[in-house]
């Protein structure tokens, strides 16, 4: 009987890693000279897997993205998974802006990887499940070089290789 292998291609944060940059990030804004009298806040929203920042204009805003992504990346999240959203309007003349973090490649996005992985013309069957990309073959190394192409291709998006198994 022939063996079958497979591997997933997926799309996660570890939210307890961002959370705890976010904490980090917090506590450096709370101590920093440049950012006293600004009402710089940090909030993590889990159900939405979003962060909210807010602070006084755009110029601190944008000092406050890139604290937030220097802990980002320490932490070991990859700054494709951030989605920012629009600056908007806050209260007391303050300024919003909401990053989202990526969960799950989205459906046009899974559509892009098979299409990409079909044209290879490997012998593997990939299908789209749910919010990750199942990809299937005989041969393990053919699997690999699956793997080492679509990590070649920038798909704009942060992925993982999991769950990789012979049945």
């Amino acid at each position: 009987m022939a063996q079958q292998n497979s591997f997933d291609i997926v799309s996660n944060i570890d939210l307890d890693e961002a959370r705890n940059a976010v904490n980090q990030t917090l506590k450096e804004v709370r101590q920093r000279f440049d950012f006293k009298g600004t009402n710089s806040d940090i909030a993590i929203e889990d159900k939405e897997s979003r962060i909210v920042l807010t602070t006084a204009n755009e110029f601190v805003l944008r000092s406050l993205t890139e604290l937030l992504q220097q802990k980002l990346v320490r932490r070991g999240i990859s700054l494709k998974a951030l989605t920012y959203g629009s600056v908007e309007p806050a209260a007391k003349g303050a300024v919003r802006q909401c990053i989202t973090l990526q969960q799950g490649i989205s459906i046009e996005k899974a559509r892009e990887i098979v299409r990409f992985i079909k044209d290879a013309k490997l012998k593997v069957q990939s299908s789209i499940q749910g919010d990750y990309v199942r990809v299937s073959g005989k041969d393990r190394d053919t699997l690999q070089e699956i793997i080492r192409r679509v990590k070649e291709m920038d798909f704009g998006i942060d992925m993982q290789f999991t769950n990789y198994r012979s049945l």
